[in-house]
């Protein structure tokens, strides 16, 4: 990969770490839900005016708007309210082990030793992160863990569906994942109009980037890059995703970087690295002019 298109590739992981720092911030100064809601508003306001879909896509995208609009980013922010931010991006990241999983049992691919030790790994980390101050409570981490295994369920409706552009898919799941979001909101969340009109710049911050920077503008280049390269070379870039995150976490929110977040956070990245990524041995012949 050329050092422009590498560092493109670093730029959208850095971007997506802060998402979850942004988040965090976010959340604070409006209700997660109704943060949700209007980052989905603005999506659809920037990308469905510009964008089709067939009669052949739209069911495959209502389904996606319940599991990954619906379901997904709604157990994301609201896991995130009471977590570390660190914490919270290595949890979200077992959707990798779950996806595993789950294709194994509905799509029949093969699980093979090098993943079933990947799946090993990652969830390891997992029970080390439950040993440490660091996990959030019971609460948040069933959500943030929630969070990861719609996102796998999404994967798995995703691969099943037919073509629909990435761009598109974000502002058509985001405008019918609105009414969703926002029922859950009316129905768990209080004085939506007020906070509304009494939010800052860390609420409204959080919604313009998240909608732009994270769904729209990250994803764009990402899908770009996998155009330009293999997917082997591109994925494995996200490996670093939660490494930036519990930078983040640390630098700019204050969060505390003990032995279980170090531990647990290392056997979860090595197990995603395992199941992600294809180990080959050079053949003599294939060096060979």
């Amino acid at each position: 990969m050329p050092l422009k298109h590498l560092l493109i590739g670093l730029g959208i992981i850095a971007i997506w770490a802060f998402n979850i720092i942004v988040i965090k911030v976010g959340i604070e100064d409006l209700p997660p839900l109704l943060v949700t809601v209007l980052r989905f508003m603005l999506v659809a306001v920037l990308v469905v005016p510009f964008t089709r879909i067939s009669r052949r896509q739209l069911p495959w995208i209502l389904v996606l708007a319940v599991t990954f609009g619906g379901l997904h980013f709604p157990l994301l922010f609201l896991g995130l309210q009471r977590s570390e931010a660190g914490t919270g991006a290595l949890l979200v990241q077992m959707g990798t082990p779950f996806a595993t999983l789950l294709a194994a049992i509905f799509l029949k691919e093969k699980l093979g030793s090098r993943r079933i030790v990947g799946l090993i790994l990652a969830f390891g980390g997992v029970v080390v992160l439950a040993g440490g101050p660091s996990l959030p409570p019971p609460a948040s981490t069933a959500l943030l863990l929630a969070s990861a295994f719609f996102w796998a369920v999404s994967t798995m409706i995703i691969k099943l569906a037919p073509p629909i552009a990435p761009l598109t898919l974000t502002g058509w799941i985001s405008l019918f994942a609105i009414p969703l979001v926002a029922l859950g909101s009316w129905l768990f969340e209080d004085h939506q109009w007020q906070a509304i009109q009494q939010a800052g710049w860390a609420g409204w911050g959080a919604v313009v980037y998240t909608a732009v920077m994270s769904s729209i503008a990250a994803y764009g280049l990402w899908y770009w890059l996998l155009q330009k390269h293999p997917v082997s070379r591109v994925v494995p870039l996200t490996l670093l995703m939660p490494v930036f995150a519990v930078i983040l976490g640390v630098w700019l929110l204050g969060d505390p970087l003990g032995f279980n977040k170090l531990a647990g956070g290392a056997m979860v990245i090595a197990g995603l690295a395992v199941i992600n990524i294809r180990f080959r041995r050079n053949r003599q012949s294939s060096a060979a002019p």
